[in-house]
């Protein structure tokens, strides 16, 4: 087996099992929160579950947990069902459809007999956990490491484009200046300055050997950019080889660390990620490699097999472009976390608002399941990475589970806010029929967001 294909093995799995234990975190903690105000409330949690003991929605159907223990009135456990978790909680109807109990009369610790603020509290515990959960690694992450990125000004080499960004118009070494006359202050954020551009189809206005020039964005084009699995553009660096795999076909040839690539075959390089491009387009072929060492150009012929690698690493962007680093106090921290929240809520709410009001976006190709989820996690871990992620996906569960839909806490919100303004309590028989509905429907869209997942991966 290549050794390029065991890294993307291991990789692969290091994706699954981060994907594992982040949700199993983000379930854990927001079914915590529900349980956490119930308790607050006196009312009776008589189940806490980690994924579901049952076919999801189903409450009869396929009953059993791979682990379960009993404390209290509460019964603890882990279900064979892994698509998310769930409290029940005496006299409420939830999941677990437990119609029997809600046959007989209210009880004084059971949901139904508590005031209705109380029961609001309760159904929003697991947003708000989720919420302050976001607010808190953000707090973490922004006094432990602080928070770094690149100006839109020090990208001093440019873009580095790929056949997307070619084929609309920008260039390798293109200074971006503004999109829509609008300076955008960050490096990072000018991919999604472009999908907000006007209608999609905006203007990038760009610097190219010293000559400004308009680009005018084409239809289609943040489709493709959305469908796309890595990123739009990126900051162009240097040719430089930063580090060479001992076995890799590189240093084979005799290329070492510290090497800057100047041409291959002929043809001049200026950027690092010209060097793989060329490469791509010469599987099984000699190309010929020439590096400047010491001041002086030395030639090396080299041979890739298709679809591998050529043993080289590029330095890491710090070397050649000034970063932006802010370092904050703890009390900084905090209102750093509270901020950096607010803007994913903004930033989330706005794409998924671009399902809806967009020409240019698809609901087949924006919607995932757990494989596309899976895919935004690095391969190697890294707890920095690991916890912006976490948090940003506590982020999304906050969010989808405010929606009003029957099912979700924020159906159950949406009725509770009927009863404490008109003072009249939706009749459980409603509620039950519109649980019923809403579960359905979920269970088809998670059906048909994982469907998705495999089409993309079978026919590609």
């Amino acid at each position: 087996m290549h050794l390029e294909t065991i890294l993307l093995i291991s990789g692969t799995w290091m994706k699954v099992i981060q994907l594992f234990v982040a949700l199993s975190i983000l379930i854990i903690l927001h079914e915590g929160g529900h349980f956490f105000f119930a308790r607050l409330f006196k009312t009776r949690v008589e189940k806490f579950y980690l994924f579901f003991d049952f076919l999801f929605p189903f409450g009869g159907l396929l009953n059993f947990a791979l682990f379960k223990k009993k404390k209290g009135d509460t019964e603890y456990g882990i279900g064979w069902f892994p698509l998310g978790g769930y409290v029940k909680i005496a006299g409420m109807i939830d999941e677990s459809m437990d119609k029997e109990a809600m046959a007989l009369p209210p009880q004084p610790w059971e949901y139904r007999s508590k005031k209705p603020y109380q029961r609001l509290f309760i159904m929003l515990g697991g947003i708000i956990v989720n919420t302050l959960l976001a607010v808190v690694i953000y707090m973490i992450v922004f006094g432990v490491y602080g928070e770094q990125y690149l100006l839109t000004s020090s990208a001093k080499y440019g873009i580095a484009v790929d056949s997307l960004g070619r084929s609309i118009g920008l260039r390798n070494g293109d200074i971006i200046r503004s999109v829509d006359n609008k300076q955008v202050e960050r490096f990072d954020h000018i991919p999604m300055a472009i999908v907000y551009s006007k209608n999609q189809t905006g203007t990038i206005e760009i610097s190219r050997n010293g000559k400004d020039t308009v680009i005018n964005i084409p239809k289609g084009t943040v489709r493709k950019m959305l469908k796309m699995q890595k990123g739009f553009i990126g900051s162009a660096l240097p040719a430089y080889i930063d580090s060479v795999f001992p076995q890799g076909r590189a240093a084979t040839a005799g290329i070492r660390a510290g090497d800057t690539i100047v041409a291959i075959n002929g043809q001049p390089i200026r950027f690092y990620n010209e060097v793989h491009e060329i490469v791509e387009a010469n599987y099984n072929k000699p190309i010929t490699v020439v590096v400047k060492r010491d001041n002086a150009e030395q030639s090396f012929s080299v041979t890739v097999p298709k679809d591998s690698l050529m043993g080289i690493g590029s330095a890491d962007r710090e070397k050649f472009l000034h970063i932006e680093k802010i370092h904050y106090n703890p009390i900084q921290a905090v209102g750093r976390g509270f901020s950096f929240t607010v803007e994913k809520f903004v930033d989330y709410t706005g794409q998924l608002g671009l399902m809806f009001t967009s020409p240019e976006v698809k609901l087949n190709e924006s919607l995932g399941g757990m494989a596309s989820f899976g895919k935004i996690f690095p391969a190697v871990f890294d707890m920095h990475d690991f916890l912006m992620l976490l948090a940003f996906i506590s982020v999304i569960l906050a969010f989808m589970n405010l929606l009003p839909i029957p099912g979700l806490d924020g159906g159950y919100v949406i009725f509770l806010l009927f009863e404490m303004i008109t003072g009249k309590k939706v009749s459980e028989k409603v509620m039950e029929r519109a649980t019923s509905v809403g579960l359905v429907l979920l269970l088809a869209l998670m059906l048909y967001a994982n469907g998705l997942d495999v089409v993309r991966h079978f026919w590609k």
